[in-house]
């Protein structure tokens, strides 16, 4: 795991922001403590920062060329299968200088080009720079485990692994309204846009060969989904669920190849307790991680996790934290943001992430199981539309009345009528409208009224449309839940789930594994029918069959809880100062002619009301925002 970042300079303009790399490379040092080196030719800069997982000597430090001296490469990732590949290429007469994962990937490339995309297992983002053709080959893995941002203009091609090394090399700074727009909805950015114009992201399961002043975008995979296929699959149930086992040992085995430290993340839900029943039977030493909120004991699973360590027998530590302990570390994860991203559970990954670091390099993670096995409530909501009944229907009529009644996550009868009101909103909408709201933290109107009134007519929001459009393109207007879970894994799960896990983890130099995104896992799941994965009793319903005689019963039938943090008594006592006097500020907000004050004054209203709803997602929403523009514009 590192990070990476290069310039292909196509005239003497673009070899001017060369002289940046080391300052690029040195912007990234968190995601490889290790070791920095680079490499500058005439036209081309390469940098990397090392954190040393495989073959920790010196002899597999990056920039690293082939023997001929032609091919250099740049990764940021793990080949889990690379011992098998090394073993192919051998006998074609290849031969290794060191006994790195880095080698395998450029001598696959070497022999095989962009069709080496197709054997590889693992996560990765890479460059590989063929000094004779003088062309850039850059690849992004299958699920977008590691990040790709990139620029290419007229004089230029720049790419890293953070904007933060981008920044260093002087790029403009224009804000994509569009993007922002959609920022104020669902609290990220989606691939393959970002904050500004000019840079980009390169989706997940996508290469690009990059020559002088030419850039060729192409997709090398696509998760093999056709809904009727799915459906009729004539394998059974019991058979479906042995397979699975089956899948995922193989992939936590290939997932525990390293040379240093390993333990795995322990929430205590069905998730990573799977992959710690995997891990633990081929690890004997296996050491599980935990985090507690002695302050909020609805979303303290320390108790499951404790006894899932001891059933099997893993050397367990847990990080027990007060919201003080949260709140000490809100201005860390603040500054190392370089882009809006507002998903505030990464404040619990972030502190989880530092406290595993202190004990091992490398953490098993359980990420991915609930988006393409139907974890979430939106998942239940959508099943019971779905299969829609009178008690559906029922609730749906009676929307005006859940509406008018206190929202809020603060109480559990306030929560439940802000579930309503939001469920039977989503009833009275097209599948994709539904999908789009209950992915949204504002409808459309909320969010073009809180944007400066010479924002709402700008041209750059005409291109949202086709946003959207092209996110929501698998729902059809009968949508399954299998369509669902497909959209899911294409937007939720690489641009907020894995971009909160990478960015957090990065941030302290801790390498984290997913053995739910193994492509082979992936690939038989979504070949299996809807009701395989939720029916009206349970929700990765295979998944806890599966391993029912594995894990602990008391796992079973108890509420799903999530990695929360307590913003809204933070908004309202901790954090007041920062929100009314200085970020959300009336003076702040003119000056910036970015929002309509009037919105933001109504937000600020309704957040120290009786009746705050969904509000405080939002306030974080614009805190980060507002944190980053002072930091970086």
């Amino acid at each position: 795991m590192c990070g990476i970042t290069g310039i292909f300079a196509f005239n003497l303009v673009g070899k001017f922001n060369k002289i940046q790399i080391t300052n690029a490379t040195m912007a990234i040092q968190k995601r490889g403590p290790d070791f920095q080196d680079i490499y500058i030719d005439e036209w081309v800069g390469l940098g990397h920062r090392r954190l040393s997982i495989i073959d920790t000597t010196s002899v597999a430090h990056q920039p690293m060329w082939d023997e001929s001296k032609r091919y250099c490469i740049v990764f940021n990732g793990e080949i889990f299968n690379y011992q098998e590949l090394r073993r192919e290429l051998e006998r074609k007469g290849y031969t290794f200088f060191s006994h790195s994962d880095t080698e395998v990937l450029l001598k696959l490339y070497i022999d095989q080009k962009e069709k080496c995309l197709n054997k590889l297992n693992g996560f990765f983002s890479f460059c590989i720079y063929d000094k004779a053709e003088q062309t850039f080959f850059v690849a992004r893995d299958r699920f977008g485990i590691k990040p790709l941002l990139y620029l290419f203009d007229e004089d230029k091609f720049l790419f890293s692994s953070e904007m933060k090394s981008l920044l260093q090399y002087g790029i403009e700074k224009n804000i994509d309204y569009n993007s922002l727009y959609t920022y104020l909805q669902l609290n990220y950015i989606p691939a393959p846009d970002s904050i500004f114009l000019n840079v980009k992201k390169l989706m997940p399961g996508h290469y690009m060969m990059v020559s002088r002043q030419n850039i060729d975008i192409q997709s090398y995979y696509q998760i093999p989904y056709n809904r009727d296929e799915a459906e009729r699959n004539p394998i059974s149930y019991k058979d479906a669920q042995a397979k699975l086992m089956q899948l995922l040992e193989a992939s936590v085995q290939r997932r525990l190849v390293a040379d240093v430290p390993l333990g795995a993340f322990l929430s205590g839900g069905i998730d990573s307790s799977v992959i710690t029943a995997l891990a633990s039977k081929h690890k004997p030493d296996l050491h599980t991680f935990s985090i507690g909120f002695r302050d909020e004991k609805f979303f303290d699973e320390t108790n499951y996790a404790r006894l899932v360590a001891k059933h099997f027998k893993t050397e367990h530590t847990v990080f027990s934290l007060t919201n003080s302990d949260l709140y000490t570390h809100v201005n860390a994860v603040l500054d190392y943001i370089d882009e809006p991203f507002a998903d505030s559970s990464a404040l619990a990954v972030y502190i989880l992430s530092k406290e595993t670091r202190k004990h091992a390099t490398v953490a098993l993670s359980g990420d991915g199981a609930d988006e393409m096995l139907a974890g979430y409530n939106k998942h239940a909501a959508f099943n019971r539309i779905i299969h829609k009944g009178v008690k559906e229907k029922l609730v749906g009529s009676f929307h005006s009345l859940w509406k008018a009644l206190p929202q809020s996550r603060n109480s559990s009868l306030a929560n439940k009528a802000r579930q309503l009101a939001r469920f039977s909103e989503g009833m009275k909408l097209s599948s994709k409208d539904r999908y789009w709201r209950w992915a949204s933290y504002a409808d459309k109107d909320e969010t073009l009224a809180m944007l400066h009134p010479d924002l709402r007519i700008n041209r750059w929001l005409s291109e949202f449309v086709p946003r959207r459009k092209s996110i929501l393109q698998n729902i059809p207007d009968q949508e399954s839940i299998n369509d669902i879970l497909l959209t899911d894994m294409q937007l939720v799960l690489p641009n907020d789930m894995l971009t909160k896990v990478d960015l957090m983890s990065m941030a302290n130099g801790l390498e984290v594994r997913v053995p739910f995104l193994d492509y082979e896992v992936v690939n038989f799941i979504f070949s299996l029918p809807g009701e395989f994965k939720i029916n009206g009793q349970y929700r990765k319903r295979i998944l806890q069959d599966a391993f029912r005689d594995v894990l602990p019963a008391q796992l079973y039938n108890r509420p799903k809880k999530g990695f929360e943090v307590p913003l809204l008594k933070w908004f309202r006592n901790e954090m007041k100062s920062l929100i009314v006097d200085d970020l959300l500020s009336e003076q702040f907000i003119q000056a910036q002619g970015i929002f309509d004050y009037r919105e933001i004054e109504k937000l600020k209203q309704q957040l120290f009301s009786s009746n705050p709803g969904d509000v405080h997602a939002r306030i974080w929403g614009l805190i980060v925002f507002q944190s980053w523009w002072k930091k970086i514009m």
